[in-house]
């Protein structure tokens, strides 16, 4: 596994978005950026990872796959009647830097201004996405590594072992490398130890059909390219403790994510302004469901469920309240220790049906 601080990215401040230098290079630049020529013409999904401050488009053999160390920007283009429509996501790795993700927000909103600000902006962190995000692949794999540690090549005498983790549903299987520890494996999925020239596929005594067929899958693919691979398809309930997988796996407590209780959580809305002279940023409401007019044009508001956070921008928002909107968001989501969920950056007029929900 990759060593170093995880989510050293959150110690951003985003400072440079909404600063007078943002707001004249952006609509430049956006023209100038290479990778946004062609960005958003047809329906389907595009990647771009950000490696050293540049942004590279992402071969498409490889949507779906991601590297901890990274960020990219994911740009998903649909039709809704005549119209195109974008959902524009940036996903920020585990152990992405706050350099690549800075460059990652600020390349988001740049395309955003390119495409004239019609996507819906999402943030993304390894660990958290949005089922909307997870929806786009049929399968999703999460890898350790990326751009300054360079890609793991299969040489299997030298080959570094990794345990992958086959959750989620049929529809939206994700395959994840996970520490090698006891504790990471639950009877509720599907795991591959992979150490070169030997493969163990694990179930166990929970996991449903679609996980050992997508783990199976994989152990087919493994093999194919290394040709001497070894396999054993193992059960929980047939596997000792003595046996090599669990000989492979030291002791040990897994790593804390973060997980939010969306049964006990009281939803919040606040407003951000500036009709005081200076930003301000206010509770104004808790519950389930709020009213409606509530929400002003003329202002920024904040809602956060518990299992995302939306940032709603009125059409008659001031330029200081717009622009500094998302980097309100990002704080607010340090500042009550939840920094890990999604953030959905919405101007009045976008339909979002999981905002729309919480208003009556």
């Amino acid at each position: 596994m990759l060593k170093g601080k995880d989510y050293t990215w959150q110690q951003s401040n985003l400072s440079i978005v909404g600063t007078d230098l943002e707001r004249n290079v952006k609509k430049a630049s956006a023209e100038t950026e290479q990778a946004w020529q062609g960005a958003g013409k047809d329906v389907g999904q595009q990647i771009w990872r950000i490696e050293k401050f540049k942004v590279v488009p992402w071969n498409q053999d490889n949507y779906g796959s991601f590297y901890s160390g990274d960020s990219y920007i994911i740009l998903n283009t649909y039709r809704e009647g005549e119209e195109l429509k974008h959902n524009l996501h940036f996903w920020i790795g585990r152990h992405s830097t706050s350099d690549e993700y800075a460059t990652a927000a600020y390349k988001a909103v740049e395309l955003d201004t390119f495409l004239n600000d019609k996507p819906i902006q999402y943030r993304e962190v390894h660990g958290n996405e949005s089922e909307l995000f997870k929806g786009y692949f049929r399968e999703m794999q999460i890898w350790s590594g990326g751009i300054d540690s360079g890609f793991r090549h299969v040489e299997p005498k030298t080959y570094q072992t990794r345990l992958m983790h086959f959750e989620g549903t049929r529809k939206n299987i994700v395959v994840k490398e996970i520490d090698l520890l006891k504790s990471n494996v639950s009877t509720n999925d599907v795991y591959i130890l992979d150490q070169g020239l030997t493969i163990y596929l694990w179930s166990g005594s929970n996991s449903n059909k679609d996980k050992r067929l997508k783990a199976s899958q994989f152990v087919t693919q493994l093999k194919t390219q290394r040709g001497k691979a070894q396999s054993e398809f193992l059960d929980e309930a047939h596997t000792p403790q003595t046996h090599p997988f669990w000989q492979a796996l030291p002791e040990g407590e897994p790593k804390q994510v973060f997980e939010s209780d969306s049964k006990t959580f009281v939803p919040v809305l606040l407003r951000l302004s500036d009709a005081s002279g200076g930003l301000e940023m206010t509770k104004i409401a808790e519950g389930q469901r709020f009213e409606r007019s509530r929400l002003d044009s003329n202002d920024v508001f904040i809602l956060d469920d518990g299992t995302q956070i939306f940032v709603w921008i009125g059409r008659e928002a001031s330029s200081g309240e717009s622009s500094k909107a998302i980097e309100y968001g990002h704080n607010y989501a340090k500042e009550t220790k939840h920094p890990f969920v999604p953030i959905l950056r919405i101007v009045e007029g976008q339909h979002v049906g999981s905002f729309e929900s919480r208003f009556s």
